[in-house]
């Protein structure tokens, strides 16, 4: 009798995604790359194929450092008019494609490349996957000075918003911003939503990508990479 095989661990799906992304990459383009820890998977598989590409519009700092140290050139976002496809990992994503973003602080960058690009193809593990975003904390980039009336704003629509915080003091992003997390939400209209915050004063990004969406999600699951398509 043939013994169950092991579980696949979550580390091994990020990297079987991060591999599986690099279908979606077009020899003599520049990639667009977000930022994570799925990513870093991708950007490692990336390397494999370095020589075939002109480089990568990175979304964040930490991003640019691992692409140049793997001798992938990076390039500014303003040097670059458009991109074929923008590669990002999801904290959350819909059946319909829209994510939330920004557990890892970078969301206004991941927002500003995922622009560029004629396609979002997000790399996930299955546990991302839901029926409505907003279970996970929603990341919201803001002007420091404005946190007090944005929080008291989420609290209107339900929602407890914390200051994000790192060894004890406020997270400063890599635009010099602060991050708030709002708990208790249920997104049912992510576009109108992600509308409607974004005229906050004082909101420089919220983690809803639904104008942003996902075209493609190459989701890591025990069995393999299931493909889905928005």
């Amino acid at each position: 009798m043939t013994a169950p095989s092991a579980p696949i661990h979550q580390d091994e799906l990020k990297t079987l995604v991060g591999q599986a992304a690099l279908q979606y990459v077009r020899p003599g383009e520049i990639v667009g790359v977000g930022t994570g820890s799925t990513v870093n998977k991708f950007i490692d598989a990336l390397a494999s194929m370095k020589g075939e590409i002109k480089g990568a519009v990175s979304s964040s700092v930490a991003s640019t450092e691992r692409l140049l140290a793997l001798g992938i050139p990076v390039f500014d976002a303003n040097a670059v008019e458009r991109l074929g496809v923008y590669i990002d990992g999801a904290d959350e994503i819909d059946g319909q494609g829209y994510m939330v973003k920004g557990g890892g602080a970078a969301l206004t960058r991941e927002k500003i490349v995922a622009a560029l690009a004629q396609q979002f193809v997000c790399i996930a593990d299955a546990s991302k996957l839901v029926a409505h975003l907003g279970a996970f904390p929603l990341p919201v980039e803001v002007i420091p000075m404005a946190a007090g009336q944005i929080t008291r704003r989420f609290a209107d629509l339900g929602g407890h918003a914390q200051l994000r915080l790192k060894d004890g003091q406020p997270l400063v992003t890599d635009n010099g911003q602060h991050i708030l997390d709002v708990h208790g939400l249920k997104i049912t209209d992510p576009l109108a939503f992600e509308s409607q915050v974004n005229q906050w004063p004082g909101v420089v990004t919220v983690g809803v990508f639904a104008h942003q969406k996902a075209q493609v999600c190459l989701l890591g699951t025990p069995e393999g990479v299931r493909t889905l398509t928005y």
